[in-house]
């Protein structure tokens, strides 16, 4: 019998948190995920309007740059009260550079004085699998997860917006979460669900 090496793909990302749930969402399957980093791969200018656009601007450019597969996810957080902001600025959402500290704090500033139900928010990603970087039909994944904006940060796991950010159902923010949990219920870990099943029959057929 033959064994099949697993097959290398490139992480549009730079984000050391999103690889690492990426890599325990798609532990399963015979794929090497290599950072965009290691391969030279320069950021791509993602100027999309939408979460989308992006996925698709990112995994492209890794595509072509690499000649490798591309996985490239694009999320954010969305609260209607601020008519969907920060959105797809959610990494920039304090400015180009900002630090997780920055946009949060930018955050609760702008929704200061709002009271529930007005602090409702939803996480959401896209995540896209390209073949290669002409594939015209690119795998696209979408998940979404419901809670709330907390008045403060709590929690010491997670990145981005999590530890303002408090699962409906849950007392607890994203970022009090086991990294276990997270990877089960996260709009990360609901699109990687939805790209898993649909990879399986590519990547394990003989």
């Amino acid at each position: 019998m033959i064994e099949h090496q697993p097959q290398r793909v490139v992480v549009a990302t730079g984000n050391a948190g999103k690889l690492r749930e990426l890599r325990a969402c798609l532990v399963d399957l015979p794929l090497t995920l290599v950072p965009q980093g290691e391969l030279d791969v320069p950021a791509a200018v993602e100027d999309g309007l939408t979460f989308v656009e992006n996925a698709l601007i990112k995994a492209r450019h890794a595509a072509r740059l690499t000649g490798l597969p591309a996985l490239a996810d694009d999320s954010g957080i969305e609260v209607p009260a601020l008519d969907g902001a920060p959105g797809i600025y959610s990494a920039r959402y304090a400015g180009e550079g900002a630090s997780d500290r920055d946009n949060i704090l930018k955050l609760l500033a702008a929704m200061q004085g709002l009271q529930s139900p007005q602090r409702g928010a939803r996480f959401r990603c896209v995540i896209v699998f390209m073949r290669h970087a002409e594939d015209p039909v690119p795998l696209i994944c979408e998940g979404a997860w419901e809670g709330c904006i907390t008045d403060t940060p709590g929690g010491e796991g997670g990145f981005g917006y999590d530890p303002v950010f408090r699962v409906t159902g849950d007392g607890r923010t994203a970022a009090e979460l086991a990294a276990e949990e997270k990877n089960r219920l996260s709009h990360r870990a609901m699109a990687l669900q939805h790209l898993r099943r649909r990879l399986q029959p590519e990547v394990n057929a003989d």
